[in-house]
């Protein structure tokens, strides 16, 4: 059964198949895939015992709330929800003391989202302004928040940047944090950019 206008088909001996959806969630939504990861387990466990494996198959997103990540825990399998994205290390010799201010920059300020991974960007080298600090890393994906008033206003609207940092740590940054390295492209003098505050209209 059809339930969307936007759904791409085929045809194929006068079937209908399904080659895509919507991709907009609420309050939860799965990855564009899985990660294999490990969490700090003061976070997960009544009595923690340093970092634990996890395989990283989920967000949540509720307002005035950090991206909650949700995992399966190696030992057990348990499905674990909201764990805060400073939680999450990408190898288990990870940087330590990893603070929520620096594995995000701005809350989530809706329950609906949608989740892309670019192919043009996807493991692209990038830098991360964080506070006063750049850090290296790559492109993992995006976010971005659906049906709020922010996100109808172009000097509100954000796109949160995935990033897996070369420290072994997650950030998610907005687009004016993070500056994407392609040698074959890319020149490395950033000009100074204005900010995007203008709404555009073609029959206004």
């Amino acid at each position: 059964m059809e339930h969307s206008s936007s759904l791409l088909h085929s045809r194929n001996n006068n079937k209908k198949v399904i080659i895509g959806n919507d991709n907009m969630n609420t309050k939860i939504g799965a990855l564009p895939t899985h990660r294999y990861i490990w969490i700090d387990s003061e976070y997960t466990h009544e009595k923690p015992i340093g970092p634990v494996e996890a395989m990283w198959v989920g967000l949540t997103s509720i307002p005035s709330r950090a991206w909650g990540i949700n995992v399966i825990l190696r030992d057990g399998g348990a499905l674990y929800r909201n764990i805060p994205p400073n939680a999450v290390r990408f190898k288990e010799q990870a940087l330590e003391n990893w603070r929520i201010e620096e594995s995000q920059l701005w809350d989530c300020y809706s329950y609906n989202f949608s989740i892309l991974q670019n192919p043009i960007l996807q493991g692209l080298p990038i830098t991360a302004k964080i506070g006063p600090n750049t850090y290296k890393g790559k492109y993992l994906f995006s976010t971005t928040h659906l049906n709020d008033g922010w996100s109808d206003s172009p000097d509100q609207d954000k796109e949160f940047i995935f990033a897996q940092l070369d420290n072994g740590r997650l950030t998610i940054q907005p687009t004016n944090r993070i500056t994407f390295i392609d040698n074959s492209y890319t020149l490395p003098t950033l000009p100074k950019l204005k900010l995007q505050d203008t709404i555009y209209s073609c029959e206004n």
